[in-house]
């Protein structure tokens, strides 16, 4: 019996390990993730300053509590602005989202009001390269890192295809010095339009296309990713999302599920399985 215990407890060990394998956040950084949540809602803010970037004019604060000093981006867009619906819920949403997929992705963020008014906070953290300037200064990504960043392409695909991100650009595709991929700026995202409930972001038939006009595929995406994917359901996404998201945006979120499983259903019939899925 002793023998049989000890091989369940590895089995599941494995299979927690292999759920968290592409997670760009180290464990160690993922487990303390409740304990930053905590102090980004309870911190005193000792300052506040302008980042001088980004269409919703983010503000960079300071955060103390017990010693401990962080820094965060807070932003509090909502409604039409530069012609574009943006919305703060929706960077928090995107955060829960990720935790619910097991990405590991996107840093903590909560939220929290500031000067008398609601938005959302997320955690500074520090990166070393966007995608625009490994694209403007030519910078090489190592040979070693090449099949992974590869791989978070595809992921991230998938991601703001379920989750509707209209706006995700060169500059808010962050790199580690160890190349981890990093994921910032979701206010435009949770889109509830016929046209982001009939059609995913990316994709065989996907709103956003190569300036070819090839499509942006997913081609590879890891299993476990796909079995969460198939594990959102209207309760789940209730629970996590109930008092970000409205009734419709949790619908569009299902029609969006379905679109990317019959997405990733078509590519295993074509290619089969084991060249989907990993």
């Amino acid at each position: 019996m002793k023998i049989q215990a000890k091989t369940v407890f590895l089995l599941i060990v494995c299979l927690i390990l292999a759920g968290r394998a592409y997670s760009q956040f180290t464990a160690a950084e993922v487990a303390e993730w409740p304990k930053w949540e905590e102090f980004l809602k309870t911190a005193e803010i000792v300052k506040g300053e302008e980042i001088g970037e980004g269409v919703t004019k983010p503000l960079r604060l300071t955060l103390r509590k017990n010693g401990l000093e962080a820094r965060g981006v807070w932003k509090n867009p909502s409604g039409i602005q530069g012609g574009f619906l943006e919305g703060w819920q929706y960077e928090i949403a995107a955060y829960e989202m990720d935790k619910l997929l097991g990405l590991g992705m996107i840093p903590p963020t909560v939220e929290r009001e500031f000067r008398g008014k609601k938005g959302s906070l997320q955690l500074w953290v520090t990166v070393k390269h966007s995608l625009l300037k490994i694209m403007e200064e030519q910078i090489p990504i190592p040979e070693e890192s090449r099949e992974s960043l590869d791989r978070m392409k595809y992921i991230v695909r998938a991601y703001d295809s379920l989750i509707a991100n209209d706006d995700r650009t060169q500059q808010n595709l962050l790199y580690t010095e160890d190349w981890r991929t990093i994921v910032i700026d979701h206010s435009r995202s949770f889109r509830s339009s016929r046209e982001h409930v009939k059609k995913l972001m990316y994709g065989r038939n996907g709103i956003k296309n190569a300036d070819d006009g090839r499509p942006h595929l997913f081609r590879r995406l890891p299993r476990t990713m796909a079995e969460a994917i198939r594990g959102l359901d209207r309760p789940k996404l209730e629970k996590a999302l109930g008092s970000l998201l409205t009734k419709a945006e949790i619908e569009a979120v299902l029609a969006r599920r379905q679109l990317l499983l019959d997405e990733i259903s078509f590519m295993i019939k074509e290619q089969g399985e084991a060249n989907v899925l990993y």
